[in-house]
């Protein structure tokens, strides 16, 4: 192991552990993941930009990371081409891995991405606080950091640096989905060209004119989702037509705003893999992959109602338009890591371009 590191918060709460990834320090919103397993998909969702992590989970890395391998053109094994999380605070770190088709430790993967982790934290006692008061600013550092002014991503369109610097079009069948890549999840990708659609992968606040397209697709992505007023502003631009609209996460949130609801933070959001969501008009109950901070509110307008809600605390999961072919989900149908048992979303998705 290395040098001690100490994670302070905004509060004044220190603590301090061993590090196990890179030699550098960072800053953000310190969060907490209680999945107990796919942290190379965790790591590398750039909708955890800005963030540092809190595994609930105390024992990490025993299987390693797997090789980077391209179908198709599209990464495999991860769900972008880089960690995107600012840093890492684990229980206990696995110096041994074992797994059949791990390539390099996790240790080794992140320093190699140059991100700072720690291990020896009482992650049980610092999930409890986050909990209590609430996500947090923090840094994690060589020092204790006692100025606590911390950088914070939401005080920024911090989607700007995790969406694609050109449109790229991927050629599969007849029907074509715009995506607005706010911070993808590359298995949302993988989804539509596995069903035979083609795709134009566009930046978040790409422009449709001129775009030939048969349904739009607004991405998960890090941050204030009030943030990103071009997207906001070309979503609002489709709603005034009659093509099939699809948001996942923070694409969900964006379709909320440009249709006039609003959005708040959530206390300490939900990052987990088996969140409960039931649908309002059956009564059905989905477990359900989710990684977010803020949610939109009940107060519906312009033709929407709410189609999932969270059974734990009753938030807005889905919203549908009563009429036109507009719907979003707060969680990941796509899953990655996480259950499937909503992935029947992209189909009827599909079903209406």
């Amino acid at each position: 192991m290395g040098k001690q590191l100490f994670l302070t918060l905004a509060d004044g709460t220190v603590v301090s552990g061993e590090s196990f990834g890179a030699d550098t320090a960072a800053e953000g919103e310190v969060v907490f993941v209680t999945g107990m397993v796919g942290y190379p998909e965790s790591f590398t969702d750039p909708s955890f930009a800005g963030q540092i992590l809190v595994l609930t989970y105390p024992l990490v890395g025993n299987y390693g990371v797997p090789p980077k391998i391209s179908e198709a053109g599209v990464e495999k094994n991860f769900e972008s081409s880089k960690m995107h999380i600012a840093s890492l605070v684990v229980s206990e770190y696995s110096e041994k891995y074992s797994h059949h088709a791990a390539k390099e430790s996790l240790a080794a993967w992140l320093k190699r991405e140059g991100i700072p982790a720690i291990t020896g934290v009482d992650t049980r006692a610092l999930t409890q606080k986050l909990r209590e008061f609430g996500t947090i600013l923090g840094a994690l550092d060589s020092k204790k950091r006692l100025d606590k002014k911390f950088y914070d991503p939401s005080a920024e369109n911090i989607v700007d640096k995790v969406d694609p610097d050109k449109p790229t079009f991927y050629k599969r069948g007849k029907k074509t989905v715009a995506i607005l890549d706010c911070g993808m999840k590359l298995n949302i990708l993988r989804n539509f060209l596995d069903r035979g659609i083609s795709v134009w992968h566009l930046p978040h606040n790409h422009d449709l004119e001129g775009i030939e397209y048969d349904g739009l697709f607004i991405s998960n992505g890090p941050g204030d989702p009030a943030q990103a007023k071009g997207t906001i502003e070309t979503t609002r631009k489709a709603l005034a037509g009659n093509k099939p609209i699809f948001g996942i996460c923070l694409g969900h949130q964006i379709l909320a705003l440009a249709a006039g609801m609003k959005t708040y933070k959530l206390p300490y959001g939900h990052r987990s893999q088996n969140q409960p969501v039931r649908e309002i008009s059956t009564g059905k109950c989905f477990i359900t992959s989710q990684n977010h901070g803020y949610a939109s509110d009940r107060k519906m307008k312009n033709g929407f109602e709410v189609s999932y809600e969270n059974i734990n605390d009753k938030s807005v999961e889905g919203l549908r338009h009563k009429t036109k072919p507009f719907f979003s989900v707060q969680f990941h149908p796509e899953a990655c890591p996480g259950p499937t048992d909503t992935g029947f979303l992209f189909d009827e998705f599909i079903s209406k371009l």
